[in-house]
């Protein structure tokens, strides 16, 4: 099982989560992160350190969130690889928490 980035993460992009990756599975875009779901381990280390609490493991993923499953995979194919912590986005703390953020995502 992997872990999936979802909807919280968008207009946020909280970074804390790349810098305890063993495996560099994180990818970036503009305003999203995405996990390679073939690149994770499945380690459950990235889960906590979300402060917007945007990453469940595979198997937790809520109903309305599936949609991210493909969605990660398919953006951790274009998007370059992220190892190390950013600072946010200037108005990530407006954007945490505000739902059905999908219509927001840059690609």
């Amino acid at each position: 099982m992997a872990f999936i980035v979802t909807d919280n993460c968008i207009r946020c992009k909280y970074t804390d989560c790349v810098e305890v990756c063993p495996v560099d599975c994180f990818y970036e875009g503009p305003n999203f992160l995405a996990i390679n779901p073939d690149e994770c381990i499945d380690c459950s280390l990235c889960e906590p350190e979300c402060p917007a609490n945007a990453i469940f493991s595979e198997d937790e993923l809520p109903e309305e969130q599936e949609v991210f499953l493909d969605l990660n995979r398919d953006l951790s194919m274009i998007w370059p690889n992220i190892s190390e912590k950013k600072d946010s986005l200037p108005d990530a703390s407006e954007w945490d928490g505000v739902e059905e953020k999908l219509e927001h995502l840059e690609r």
